[in-house]
């Protein structure tokens, strides 16, 4: 079996980023927010909107267009922030990741989802689990937990104590 080959149906949170169709496995989806102010944070890298204030607590809040390379455009009316977990070595990190809109929350079978397909050896797709079909559309598959390296995870800012441990993480 390849790695992320998905066995048994399971639910997924779809998104849109560029009109293109991307999910999330649901467990991995505290809750969806509507866009609300970000604070910018200084010597961030580009893709790392600011930080929002989520009940107290302080979320790192990553434009996921800027992150795979897509051009960045102004909010819009569905404009939206995705909380998730993100876990680094055993480690859960709640980030909020920016989309364009939040489509449904989608049941795929494992007839549904196909394997990665290699895109050349210079191109790193492991943030991909899977391609999912839904008719004539593919949704890609994200692998939350991949998409970001444990550099970018403390550029977002990792709670303090988890700095080490995540540096350690990364040698």
């Amino acid at each position: 079996m390849q790695e992320g080959t998905v066995m048994e149906p399971a639910q997924y949170l779809t998104f849109t980023l560029n009109e293109e169709v991307f999910a999330l496995d649901i467990g991995k989806v505290r809750e969806v927010l509507d866009y609300t102010t970000v604070t910018r944070v200084p010597r961030t890298p580009e893709f790392m909107r600011g930080v929002i204030n989520l009940r107290g607590n302080v979320v790192p809040v990553v434009d996921m267009r800027l992150k795979f390379g897509m051009p960045a455009i102004e909010k819009g009316v569905n404009t939206c922030i995705i909380i998730v977990e993100v876990t680094v070595d055993g480690e859960t990190t709640v980030l909020g990741a920016m989309a364009d809109s939040v489509q449904e929350v989608l049941d795929l079978g494992p007839e549904q989802i196909e394997p990665v397909p290699r895109i050349g050896t210079k191109l790193n797709i492991d943030f991909l689990q899977g391609m999912g079909k839904e008719g004539e559309r593919f949704i890609m598959i994200l692998n939350i937990d991949r998409v970001f390296s444990v550099d970018e995870l403390l550029a977002c800012g990792a709670d303090e104590e988890d700095q080490p441990r995540l540096l350690q993480a990364n040698q």
